[in-house]
């Protein structure tokens, strides 16, 4: 687990409805630089408050296990898998989240008829 003070330097909406961070940090030691660049691109989870963390919190965050071991969430494969099929056949939407859309409204009408 890396703990460091950061800076949050932006906040961006994006089309698909989350969220984009850019973080700043003041100059971190070649150990926790290293530490945070083999982090990259890998399911990562952020604890942010505007005051330090109480060893208390802290140990309790590091006892924390996640599902996923820096693999996706079924979410994120099945919206990957649903992109590459949009591309393959597009079924005449010409942008991926009307297709999205279309795609999970069906799902959960079809859901929904199947219950009691």
């Amino acid at each position: 687990m890396l703990t460091i003070p950061i800076q949050i330097e932006a906040v961006n909406t994006r089309k698909d409805r989350t969220l984009k961070l850019t973080i700043g940090t003041q100059e971190l030691s070649p150990a926790q630089t290293a530490e945070l660049i083999s982090m990259n691109q890998n399911l990562c989870y952020l604890a942010i408050k505007p005051e330090h963390f109480a060893q208390s919190e802290l140990d309790k965050i590091e006892q924390l296990k996640t599902d996923f071991d820096n693999q996706k969430s079924y979410s994120q494969r099945l919206r990957a898998v649903l992109y590459l099929n949009w591309q393959q056949n597009n079924e005449g939407f010409t942008d991926f989240l009307n297709y999205y859309i279309n795609f999970m409204e069906k799902v959960i009408s079809n859901l929904k008829n199947n219950l009691e």
